[in-house]
């Protein structure tokens, strides 16, 4: 099974050109999965039945996985044999007539407006970490992008002039995304005042630089998110996502139309955008007092 997973994983990679997160994690699925069946004594793939499916999603419930987890789990393992099958290593796809489990579309956290301006003043000072910092998260909440795109972006990505920045997402779909004049004038000081320090005798095309010159990771961008919202004394729950959420919903309530936010997040399905369309409570009891009779 070892070598077919591996099989699946480098066709996901050079035919799908799936992110390594997602290789990452689909491997992980797929080696528990294929463990799995190793316990209930199914050494080849033809021996996989349905019910070995449906078994496997009942023992990963019982082991207290979240229904989201269980989900990509069981979309890695569908991929999977819909692969064997089309290269002729399996005879029949069991997956055909497994049901994914549904799924509650949990409207997601944001920052309000303040606390988004709190965040970024916590970055303001003239110490070089804190010009990059205020670069990032200005370019963050101004783009909508994905921790990962964000720090794979390369100095040739941004374009000042016209005001916009590329950016490689998910599948290597390639997208242009607006930003605004303050992002502009944040990344441009970076880039002129600091990103040269710590390049020093180095030669990179990276974007956001730590001290020592490497490449900002995404863990190093999470990190700095973190104390920000920590500084500016944010008592959410700040997640990778966060930020993003916050673009999103931000420009929804401003007026934009759901078909350009779903393009500037990068999203294949409107309906995965269609999630920003809440209205904050607050704003919707501003609006029932102001106008009904009964108000």
């Amino acid at each position: 099974m070892k070598d077919l997973i591996d099989n699946f994983i480098d066709y996901m990679s050079v035919e799908r050109g799936l992110a390594e997160n997602t290789l990452v994690a689909y491997r992980r699925d797929l080696e528990k999965y294929s463990k799995h069946l190793l316990d209930k004594k199914i050494v080849e793939v033809k021996q996989v039945q349905r019910e070995h499916i449906t078994d496997f999603i009942y023992f990963q419930k019982d082991a207290g996985l979240s229904t989201r987890s269980i989900c990509r789990s069981l979309a890695a393992i569908k991929m999977f044999h819909r692969f064997l099958v089309r290269e002729h290593l399996a005879p029949l796809d069991p997956t055909n007539l497994v049901e994914t489990p549904k799924l509650w579309k949990r409207v997601p956290d944001v920052l309000s407006q303040e606390e988004i301006d709190a965040m970024i003043r916590a970055t303001i000072g003239r110490k070089p970490q804190q010009i990059r910092d205020q670069a990032i998260l200005e370019l963050f909440y101004a783009s909508g992008m994905r921790v990962s795109e964000l720090s794979g972006l390369k100095v040739e990505n941004i374009n000042f002039d016209v005001g916009y920045v590329r950016c490689l997402g998910k599948g290597r779909k390639e997208r242009v995304i607006p930003i605004g004049q303050r992002s502009r004038v944040a990344i441009k000081k970076y880039c002129e005042s600091v990103r040269p320090k710590f390049l020093k005798t180095k030669l990179s095309s990276d974007l956001f630089l730590s001290r020592l010159g490497t490449k900002m990771t995404r863990q190093g961008i999470w990190k700095l998110i973190k104390h920000c919202a920590k500084k500016a004394n944010i008592q959410k729950v700040i997640k990778p996502h966060t930020l993003r959420h916050t673009f999103a919903t931000h420009l929804l309530q401003h007026g934009a139309d759901l078909r350009s936010v779903q393009e500037m997040l990068g999203h294949s399905d409107i309906s995965t955008t269609q999630i920003y369309t809440h209205v904050d409570c607050d704003r919707l009891k501003t609006v029932h007092k102001q106008f009904h009779p009964r108000g």
